[in-house]
């Protein structure tokens, strides 16, 4: 049976982006706005989908989206500190005085 690609949608009611899967809910990053900020609080994978890439599509989504919307993104998160880190076309969604709080201050093998 062919799986349909998964689905990545914001649910402001709830402040989480969620992928689905064929209908299922199989993950979620919750954020929390404030002002022209977007703070990506945790990401989860249900463990039944997990080892797909769901937590990278959902993560990469969702900072497209805070791109889109003209959001500072601030990854309290570390599955989004370490996506961002390993992509750094999103980089400059993070302040640059508020990255090496976040240790992304562009050092390779920092820490």
């Amino acid at each position: 049976m062919q799986q349909s690609e998964p689905q990545v949608a914001d649910n402001p009611e709830a402040s989480r982006f969620e992928i689905t899967v064929d209908g299922a809910l199989a993950g979620f990053a919750d954020y929390r706005l404030k002002g022209p900020a977007i703070s990506f609080t945790h990401t989860e994978i249900d463990p039944a989908f997990e080892g797909r890439g769901l937590g990278s599509t959902l993560v990469r989504a969702a900072l497209d989206a805070a791109r889109d919307a003209g959001l500072e993104v601030l990854p309290f998160c570390p599955f989004v500190q370490r996506y961002i880190a390993r992509h750094p076309e999103y980089l400059d969604l993070v302040p640059a005085d508020r990255r090496a709080r976040f240790s992304l201050d562009g050092g390779e093998g920092s820490k």
